[in-house]
């Protein structure tokens, strides 16, 4: 299974769709369900991509004052 790179402006975006379509109340039940069920998916994966931004910082800054980049592993 081959993983996508997600993108976190246009993830955001959906997630505020959702919340928006939640928000109006025009959904069934099973079809909130299922919306909630999505932005929580979508809600994860950015808090993955923030975490590993922030990874990427301590990284930057832990270096004895020079500042440089160095992989990390999730």
């Amino acid at each position: 299974m081959s993983e996508k790179k997600v993108d976190f402006e246009k993830s955001m975006k959906e997630l505020e769709e959702i919340v928006a379509k939640l928000e109006k109340g025009d959904l069934n039940l099973d079809e909130s369900v299922e919306e909630f069920e999505k932005g929580m998916k979508i809600s994860k994966e950015c808090n993955k991509i923030l975490e590993n931004a922030e990874k990427r910082i301590t990284v930057l800054l832990q270096k004895e004052g020079n500042i440089e980049e160095e992989k990390f592993s999730v």
